[in-house]
């Protein structure tokens, strides 16, 4: 591993660690710039094969979901299907005309690009508006032992994070150490070895989480949390390398040396946000206590 790859690495792992803990606009803005560059890099892979999408009206739209996310998420849902119509609106006034594709593009990148990681500004800020105690709706904890007594979008956040980490990390080791059948085409290197193993330590994460914070049930709401994020970690790395296989592309990006780019840093998370999001708030009150 080359020492730009690793440099950047860690300036990238403390960046999204003060970002995390800082939430409120600090958090929101800059997720908005990953977003913003994520997006650009969709769009590059799109243009590579002749789309031509609604680039500009996309990115404005998709900024103004994350914005409404953290002031009022509940609005969230209402603005996405008028960005989608207003993206369309603008696609058929231009002077060339719009083919299926221009139109497809341009609403993946809202969609995949915009709106789902969008949920993340939605999960950090669960019950960060009582505990924030800097300006700007910032967050700085006193006590940095007891996680259970941080903000629940926080301690969330943090949770979903170290379950995509170990799902990340123990499909790499596992894959490399035990891997013979390839999992799919669409990324040859991926085994089916090291996407069980990657769920499994998804799985231990998430079990050891929900004890820690004593949700009902602990054993097996932690246990389905880790395979919601394991799974879905794995599908939003297959969906980035299918975008790429098409686009016929080795790396997103080159925005962060040794890396590639935001996607390729990021598509791990993109599909995770709204089922942790959604799991905490609608499933997990479910259970008994």
């Amino acid at each position: 591993m080359s020492w730009p790859r690793i440099i950047s690495g860690i300036v990238a792992i403390a960046l999204a660690l003060g970002m995390i803990i800082l939430g409120g606009w600090y958090f929101t803005v800059g997720f908005g710039v990953i977003v913003f560059l994520g997006q650009l890099e969709i769009f590059q892979l799109v243009r590579a094969k002749g789309i031509i999408p609604a680039v500009k009206t996309t990115l404005v739209a998709s900024q103004i979901i994350l914005i409404t996310a953290y002031l009022s998420p509940s609005l969230v849902d209402a603005i996405l299907p008028l960005a989608g119509t207003f993206i369309c609106f603008y696609l058929l006034f231009q002077p060339k005309f719009a083919t299926i594709a221009d139109v497809a593009a341009s609403i993946l990148g809202l969609f995949y690009g915009g709106y789902l990681p969008s949920y993340w500004i939605r999960l950090r800020g669960l019950g960060s508006a009582d505990a924030s105690n800097l300006i700007f709706g910032g967050y700085w904890p006193t006590d940095w032992i007891h996680f259970d007594r941080f903000p629940s979008g926080l301690t969330l956040t943090f949770l979903a994070f170290a379950c995509i980490w170990a799902a990340d990390i123990g499909a790499y080791v596992f894959g490399r150490l035990l891997g013979r059948t390839p999992l799919s085409n669409i990324s040859p290197k991926k085994t089916v070895e090291g996407a069980v193993f990657g769920i499994a330590g998804s799985i231990v994460v998430g079990g050891f989480g929900a004890w820690y914070l004593g949700w009902p049930v602990w054993l097996l709401s932690g246990a389905s949390l880790g395979v919601l994020i394991g799974i879905s970690s794995l599908l939003g790395d297959l969906t980035e390398s299918l975008m790429k296989r098409d686009a016929g592309v080795k790396d997103s990006g080159q925005l962060i040396p040794g890396h590639g780019g935001i996607l390729d840093r990021t598509d791990s998370y993109v599909f995770t946000a709204p089922l942790v999001y959604y799991f905490v708030t609608l499933l997990l009150p479910l259970l008994p206590g």
